[in-house]
């Protein structure tokens, strides 16, 4: 199964970046991973801006595409739960998996009924890019879970 990330705006700090692209790294032996950033809108309207941020995700997906939309009303889950529902999402016959990280404002309407499941990372609020980074290091860690590999060492 295909894993693609989905972020509004880009990872502009030196060492988050590093860090996405080192777990990036990490996991790509395990799913192949592709990581699409669409443009922030401008931020003077949030509801304007959540619109087109939505619009310009719903470019990148495919009608059979499982999304999972990164939420803070989302189901929070264990690294060992994020393991098995990633695997059941792979064993169900997916050919991809679609994880998006919404802009500043959240997400709008039409893109939270598309999401086939809204994943909440903690009930604390992060910075978009820590998100990011966040999402690659725990599908990383969920899939050293899967095939029983150590992950501290």
């Amino acid at each position: 199964m295909n894993l693609r990330l989905i972020y509004v705006g880009k990872t502009r700090t030196p060492y988050i970046a590093s860090a996405c692209a080192d777990f990036g790294k990490r996991l790509a032996p395990y799913f192949p991973l592709e990581e699409i950033e669409v443009r922030a809108a401008d931020g003077s309207a949030p509801a304007s801006a959540m619109r087109e941020e939505a619009e310009r995700i719903a470019r990148h997906l495919r009608p059979d595409d499982g999304v999972w939309l990164l939420d803070r009303t989302g189901v929070e889950l264990s690294s060992p739960e994020l393991s098995t529902r990633i695997g059941d999402v792979a064993n169900s016959g997916a050919t991809r998996l679609t994880l998006v990280v919404a802009g500043t404002y959240g997400a709008e309407a039409s893109l939270l009924a598309r999401a086939t499941f809204r994943w909440s990372l903690s009930k604390l609020t992060f910075l978009h890019e820590w998100a990011r980074a966040l999402v690659l290091e725990q599908l990383y860690r969920a899939a050293k879970i899967a095939r029983n590999e150590p992950y501290h060492h």
